[in-house]
């Protein structure tokens, strides 16, 4: 089950990168479930990564080795096992995978980052994914990101990639991304995975300050069941391939282009994410307006995203604003008033100065609600800030995915 249409247009090659893609049968047999991703030397690599205590063993590792200063040459991710609570075990096994990778491609150890996405609470089984390297690397190829956005696949129903280029001093640059993600997915940097590539050269601090500006207007503003993953992690490449002079600081055009861009499509992966959210037929914007902070517009924007009752609402196509309403005044704004508060199902005003809106019905509100797509606006009249985060109903649909997840 997914709301819209999937991102159209092909996955464009970024030069510079490589990917091959294997069925290693790490979880199921016949299944794309190992990708590696080989970059050209003088690569940069940035990422962003979960905030969660529990954060599994890949993460620990990727975040080491961005640390310690070794150019990044290759990353590998694997499908059908997170590694993640596994402790000392896990650890070593997030270094062993980097380890065989890098002798396959005589690398150091700390070139390679691993990520992986599944089960928690089980140990990798590392023979069959390190004999799933070789056939991986076989495939290495420039066009392979669509095998790549289906090898990194759980419980998506559908691959999510996006492309974006722009002219920049007579060069064509590329953007192309991929992700994956559908539930356990409240950002607390980013309930996912993602990849993200260009052409330009960017030095590594620049494009750290770049990742992490655009993951905040795009996976930090998405939640489906409002749970920050063990695994998250948003990594952005830059190769340097594209034959224009390499960034200098945030104020270069360079830099400005390159980060509406890659704005652009980590934005449209995150509704990716979100459309295809477990069990979801609603897609969701939760916009807030006339707010005193960033914080605030936020604080009012998740509470109703993560309210069960708003969200059940939603799949039954009921208006219960009733229930937008109570979310608002829970949401800890200090010395709200109340009276001021309006809020609209799209143009259908249903809450004017904190009360049913006079000309309000009870069919105009459900006519909004049984649409695929809308917008819950609210106004709070107490300052000059928007933001706004994209979210799911709960359906039926969910609880049986998730029931039945491991079985």
């Amino acid at each position: 089950m997914a709301v819209g249409e999937a991102l159209q247009g092909p996955l464009l090659p970024v030069p510079g990168v490589t990917i091959g893609v294997a069925c290693a049968g790490i979880k199921k047999p016949n299944r794309r479930d190992l990708v590696v991703f080989q970059l050209t030397e003088g690569s940069s690599v940035a990422g962003v990564f979960t905030t969660n205590a529990f954060c599994a063993a890949p993460v620990v590792v990727a975040r080491e080795h961005l640390a310690s200063g070794e150019p990044i040459r290759c990353l590998v991710i694997n499908t059908g096992n997170a590694n993640a609570g596994t402790g000392e075990q896990g650890l070593a096994d997030a270094r062993e995978t980097c380890a065989r990778l890098a002798a396959l491609r005589h690398l150091e150890t700390e070139q390679v980052l691993p990520f992986s996405t599944g089960v928690i609470g089980e140990y990798l089984p590392m023979e069959t994914l390190a004999n799933g390297l070789p056939n991986a690397l076989a495939t290495l190829m420039a066009d392979n990101w669509s095998d790549a956005a289906h090898g990194i696949m759980t419980t998506d129903t559908r691959p999510k990639g996006c492309s974006r280029q722009f002219e920049f001093e007579g060069e064509t640059i590329t953007v192309t991304g991929i992700a994956k993600g559908s539930g356990m997915i409240k950002p607390n940097m980013a309930t996912m995975l993602g990849f993200v590539a260009t052409d330009a050269p960017v030095p590594q601090a620049l494009l750290q300050s770049l990742l992490s500006e655009a993951n905040e207007a795009s996976f930090n503003r998405i939640t489906i069941d409002s749970d920050t993953s063990t695994n998250d992690a948003c990594m952005l490449m830059a190769t340097g391939r594209a034959d224009v002079k390499p960034v200098t600081s945030a104020e270069d055009p360079l830099y400005r282009h390159l980060l509406k861009t890659v704005r652009e499509v980590m934005l449209d992966l995150a509704h990716a994410l979100v459309r295809d959210g477990e069990g979801a037929t609603k897609f969701v914007k939760v916009a807030v307006e006339q707010a005193a902070s960033t914080e605030e517009a936020l604080a009012v924007a998740y509470t109703i995203a993560h309210s069960l009752l708003v969200k059940t609402a939603l799949t039954a196509s009921d208006a219960n604003w009733g229930r937008i309403l109570a979310a608002v005044g829970r949401s800890g704004l200090k010395d709200l008033d109340v009276d001021a508060v309006n809020i609209w199902l799209d143009d259908v005003q249903i809450v004017e100065n904190g009360q049913r809106a006079s000309g309000y019905t009870e069919a105009a509100g459900a006519a909004v609600c049984a649409q695929e797509e809308l917008t819950i606006r609210v106004s709070l009249s107490r300052g000059e800030v928007s933001d706004r985060v994209w979210t799911t109903d709960l359906s039926y649909e969910y609880i049986r995915i998730n029931a039945e997840y491991r079985t």
